[in-house]
């Protein structure tokens, strides 16, 4: 097998002078037979970018085979070539992912389940929005909306009529809605 690619690999030059001339099964043979060396490049340089990632930098060199071939002098070896397109597509594809790590999400469904519980980040906004609150309509809304007082109670502890207490609420929990519209959503 070694013997029958070193001798594809000598081939290469005349395949690919036949199509810079113009003959398409030559180019066609010739993109047969670089792939799998190219292939094989791309996942010994480029193994932490996963079986996809690399097909796809295989891609993007096969892409700039097919528009650069012309830079590529008759006589001139095909290997370094092939090799210094395919080497700078792995360093490119590094560059476009940067410091991230791709992980399938999958592999981590289970850990990543929320509990079934409140939501922790919920009492911190009420909490925002209930301080932008006028201080009565606060104390109200905190009385009453969490913690469990009865309106009479409050009414008692505010020095203020059930009534005022009850329409006090329904605009504290208006504005309170206003408020949770513009700074939440």
């Amino acid at each position: 097998m070694q013997v029958e690619r070193a001798m594809a690999m000598d081939d290469w030059a005349d395949l690919l002078a036949a199509a810079n001339s113009g003959d398409a099964r030559a180019y066609e043979r010739f993109l047969l037979s670089v792939t799998p060396v190219l292939r094989g490049i791309v996942r010994a340089r480029g193994h932490s970018l996963g079986e996809a990632g690399c097909e796809d930098v295989v891609q993007d060199v096969l892409l700039a085979i097919h528009l650069k071939r012309h830079t590529w002098t008759v006589g001139a070896p095909v290997r370094p070539w092939l090799y210094a397109i395919t080497r700078y597509k792995v360093i490119d594809a590094f560059r476009a992912r940067g410091r991230r790590i791709d992980l399938p999400l999958e592999d981590y469904s289970a850990e990543l389940v929320a509990d079934p519980g409140p939501d922790p980040t919920e009492a911190a906004d009420m909490a925002r929005l209930i301080a932008m609150l006028g201080e009565r309509s606060a104390t109200i809304v905190r009385k009453i909306g969490l913690e469990g007082a009865t309106v009479a109670e409050t009414g008692q502890s505010l020095r203020m009529s059930e009534g005022a207490v009850r329409v006090a609420l329904h605009r504290a929990l208006k504005a309170l809605a206003v408020l949770r519209k513009r700074h939440v959503e």
